[in-house]
């Protein structure tokens, strides 16, 4: 049973579909699984193989979303004893489970490739992200000098998304030269999959480009979205500054402190 257990970790991990893995690391007295038992749980709640069944086996669920969402590991440990005190079963023992993440390669998309865009690809690439650059303007997306993005689109954004599609694991980053091109590529993204959009500009910039997107009957719900001015204040001024800046809050993002 592990190895089909493993099989289907690695199919998972291959297609990019978040999983925990979830082991019975040590048990005392009476418990439901021996040590080494495994299940997997998917983000969507289903679930392979058995670490005990029953309520504790609910809770092990649930933990295992909150694992996906920081992407940290955790163990926990469950006495079945004495459900009126809140166990979550009755068998005896005790049980230490340690759940395991396995994440896909979260994807950072990059829209303007001016020199606040080129620091933002270079930082995301160096923190592991696989990033994806887009410029309308075909000399500043060129592959020759990006070369920390893993692929490089320019003209249509609608062709380049329709060629690598954001995922619940990815962020946009909208780091233009001017509210036009904001105005233009934005409705283009606030309907995808992308874990976080985030543009760069100050508050009033926000201001004037989210008033202008109502009037064009983008919906309110779409635009909620939106994180603008994006970046964790640190008094940022130089574009590596300001890539730090929005790539600290891409991690608060993705480990739950915001």
């Amino acid at each position: 049973m592990d190895q089909v257990l493993i099989r289907e970790l690695l199919r998972a991990v291959e297609s990019g579909r978040p999983v925990v893995l979830a082991t019975v690391v040590s048990t005392s007295r009476s418990v439901p699984r021996h040590a080494g038992s495994k299940m997997l749980v998917f983000a969507d709640r289903s679930t392979k193989g058995s670490i005990g069944g029953g309520e504790m086996e609910a809770r092990v669920v649930e933990e295992s979303l909150a694992a996906l969402t920081d992407s940290r590991p955790r163990l926990i440990d469950y006495q079945l004893i004495d459900p009126t005190q809140g166990d979550p079963g009755v068998c005896g023992g005790e049980v230490r489970i340690y759940l395991e993440p396995h994440m896909p390669t979260p994807t950072m998309y990059v829209l303007g490739c001016g020199h606040v865009g080129r620091a933002v690809i270079d930082l995301a690439h160096w923190m592991g992200f696989r990033v994806v650059a887009f410029d309308d303007r075909p000399d500043q997306a060129d592959a020759t000098s990006l070369p920390h993005a893993d692929a490089v689109y320019s003209g249509s954004l609608s062709d380049a998304l329709a060629q690598d599609p954001p995922s619940e694991e990815s962020h946009v980053v909208l780091v233009t030269r001017n509210v036009a091109l904001d105005l233009e590529l934005l409705p283009l993204i606030l309907d995808s999959k992308a874990r976080s959009i985030g543009v760069m500009g100050s508050a009033r910039r926000w201001q004037t480009t989210r008033q202008a997107l109502v009037e064009r009957g983008v919906p309110e719900a779409l635009l909620g979205r939106v994180r603008s001015p994006i970046g964790v204040e640190l008094k940022a001024e130089t574009p590596e500054e300001i890539a730090v800046s929005i790539l600290a809050e891409v991690v608060a993002l993705r480990r739950g402190a915001l």
